[in-house]
């Protein structure tokens, strides 16, 4: 797939006198009947032209080198002059007639109102999407979002699709039509027009929890040491231990695995085949789940070795709760990545090998085939990646590494690099601070997917064992040479009998999880390597920057081997802690967010189509108003490590409560599998969520 506009370079052209007689031409013209709001495009009929002959207000931009023609057509919607575009191959690049970055074309935006952006258009090619860039004010035009795919129509049908709400600190947008494949766009009469409605009143008599959020621990135990979690499509939980860090447990080959079911509180017992203890996980694009790896054995105690890693690879599914194998992996891994392509193929990285030596082959898995490649058949850079490390799918296919790892320290470099698979080639990534201190941080790609922005938080050494840090980074992936930037310091918590930590102090073990309202609930970990549990919360804020602390804590300890993860309600679940002394605890935790105290929850009421495909628009019916609409890819979560874990924005078009939202059509951006649809409430309350199968 052709790589999204983001990467286009804008054209300009120097109005000068020409420009300011063509809008006093425009003014002049007759105006059009009166929509619900004023429309806030300047020459949105197109009738107006410069000097150059091309419409007031309006540019030829994009990128590539793509043969293509730019024009003003008489077959127009409404007048006498529409746009038109056409490519003559599909290649790498686009074209697009867009807004002026002009103060006297650009529109101007409020931070937080949502605006119905609509246009005319018809298209030869389904290679057409809706563009939009911000002016943000400290760092000037940046991309923003594509809105939506247009469908091929060879009779003009308008679009009307509304943004999310804007973000901080931006002042002005435009936007237009985008192709990318071979064919002919026309477009004309665009329309903008604010459709914010003011934020219910909202009441609440719970107390703290209004703002901090509150947490239950629940009356029952897990069965299994929860070292492994995976949110089902069905809305279960597979927890999965193997022998669970036990090693009386693993000379009885003894294994375990457990379904859980949130809506009743009763867990399943699942035969485990193998010692599925620290292996890889992701979900498959059918919502099964591709287990791979796990435990050889144990250290010897001669120290003759160390843990060595397992090739045996299994797929559970939850139709039947059963494990089945598939074929070996080309190499032992314990410790193992895996994050899904935009194709639905997995790949695996780093862990140890069968001889307790660093993994270093790249281990793929076919999703067509339905097995793991040979060393031969996928391609090698021989790199160690250090154990679990984060990889991240990036919008143009390729795999961020973050930094965050597990028992990865000193390796070489600068901590984060961005792997090309296609082109076999590693780049490293500056600015990420204090990497040989970042065991068990965190990596988030941030609310919207789209923005493609990483947060990376907290972290330690088990080695060296100093107090673990507050350091977060954040970095921009849309950028052409992508650097980390440091980020704001985590909140400060209290240690275990609730003495306060000093400013210097963080956590290692720390757990992140997407929330439907767009922000981060950070949550659990610990000051020393399976010791000191650190007892404080926050709520990132991508739109800002930064941390709300002050949050309700977990009253149970999570260190170690513990993990925290959206449900299907809009609560987060936690679970595991495995201290030094080698006990874990089989609690559950749960947590009610503050927005599930602010009001009534919004109801999608119907859902007529549960597979979505990519550039497609999918109705939904809901209650009320409603803010955004979203999609978040389920957790499948373990030591602090879950590099799927998304939220893709859902781009809206708008009639009463009839709603259609807009997936993305570019398959990196939400790769083939089962997600959680949530709308949000005009009051910041979330729905709870339907499922929805992509690809």
């Amino acid at each position: 797939m052709t790589p999204r506009p983001w990467l286009s370079r804008r054209n300009r052209r120097d109005l000068g006198l020409s420009l300011v007689l063509a809008l006093l031409i425009v003014l002049a013209l007759p105006s059009p009947p009166a929509a619900a709001g004023a429309n806030l495009i300047v020459n949105g009929g197109l009738e107006a032209v410069g000097a150059d002959g091309f419409p007031v207000c309006w540019e030829k931009s994009g990128w590539g080198d793509t043969p293509y023609t730019f024009g003003v057509t008489t077959q127009a919607h409404t007048g006498t002059k529409a746009m038109q575009i056409t490519l003559s191959a599909t290649g790498p690049g686009d074209r697009k007639a867009m807004m002026l970055e002009n103060p006297s074309c650009a529109p101007n935006v409020t931070p937080g109102h949502q605006y119905d952006l609509g246009a005319w258009y018809t298209t030869t090619t389904p290679n057409t999407v809706l563009t939009v860039f911000r002016r943000d004010v400290a760092q000037g035009w940046v991309y923003w979002t594509d809105l939506a795919t247009l469908p091929v129509t060879t009779t003009y049908q308008q679009r009307t699709v509304r943004t999310p709400p804007v973000p901080p600190g931006t002042d002005q947008i435009v936007w237009g039509i985008t192709i990318y494949g071979a064919g002919t766009l026309r477009t004309d009469d665009y329309t903008m027009e604010d459709v914010t409605q003011p934020a219910p009143g909202t009441s609440c008599s719970a107390g703290p929890a209004c703002t901090e959020g509150a947490w239950q621990v629940m009356p029952f135990n897990t069965p299994v040491r929860a070292i492994h979690a995976v949110v089902l499509h069905n809305g279960d939980v597979l927890l999965v231990a193997g022998s669970g860090n036990n090693l009386d447990d693993f000379a009885a080959g003894t294994f375990k695995t457990a379904v859980y079911r949130p809506s009743t509180g009763t867990f399943t017992n699942v035969p485990t085949p193998a010692d599925l203890f620290c292996a890889g996980h992701v979900q498959l694009a059918d919502g099964r789940v591709l287990v791979m790896g796990g435990n050889k054995d144990y250290p010897a105690a001669d120290g003759s070795h160390g843990y060595k890693g397992l090739r045996d690879s299994f797929i559970f599914d939850p139709a039947t709760n059963s494990y089945t194998r598939v074929n070996d992996m080309s190499a032992g891994s314990w410790y193992p990545s895996a994050t899904v392509l935009g194709n639905g193929d997995v790949i695996s990285l780093g862990g140890l090998n069968e001889d307790s030596s660093g993994m270093v082959a790249t281990q793929y898995f076919s999703a067509a085939q339905q097995r793991w490649l040979g060393l031969g058949e996928a391609n090698q850079t021989w790199s160690f990646w250090g154990l679990y490390p984060s990889m991240i799918l990036m919008q143009d296919g390729r795999l961020f590494y973050t930094g965050s790892h597990v028992f990865g320290n000193g390796l070489p470099g600068t901590g984060a690099s961005i792997y090309n698979y296609g082109a076999n080639t590693i780049t490293p990534v500056s600015g990420l601070q204090n990497k040989d201190q970042r065991d068990q941080s965190m990596s988030v790609l941030l609310p919207p997917a789209q923005d493609q922005r990483v947060l990376t938080l907290g972290g330690g050494n088990i080695d060296s064992n100093p107090d673990a840090n507050r350091l977060t980074d954040l970095i921009d992936l849309k950028q052409a040479n992508p650097t980390y930037t440091a980020g704001p310091l985590l909140p400060t918590g209290t240690l275990t009998g609730g003495v306060p930590q000093t400013a210097a102090q963080g956590k290692m073990y720390v757990s992140a999880v997407l929330l439907p309202d767009g922000k981060v609930f950070e949550t659990g970990g610990g000051l020393h390597n399976r010791a000191d549990p650190v007892y404080e919360a926050s709520m990132f804020d991508p739109a800002t920057n930064t941390f709300t602390a002050g949050l309700a804590t977990d009253p149970v300890p999570r260190g170690y081997h513990s993990s925290a993860f959206l449900l299907p309600d809009g609560r987060v679940m936690a679970v595991g802690n495995n201290p030094g002394d080698g006990s874990f605890d089989m609690r559950v935790s749960v947590y009610s967010p503050p927005y599930l105290f602010k009001g009534g929850r919004p109801q999608i009421l119907t859902l007529p189509d549960n597979t979505w495909d990519y550039g497609t628009a999918n109705t939904i019916t809901v209650d009320g108003p409603i803010l955004k609409a979203e999609l978040i890819r389920p957790a499948a979560v373990t030591h602090s490590s879950d590099p799927n874990q998304r939220f893709v924005d859902l781009p809206m078009t708008v009639t009463g409560t009839t709603i259609s939202l807009n997936l993305t059509s570019n398959p990196n951006l939400a790769p083939p599998g089962w997600y959680m649809l949530f709308v949000v409430g005009a009051n910041g309350v979330p729905s709870v969520a339907k499922w929805v199968k992509v690809g």
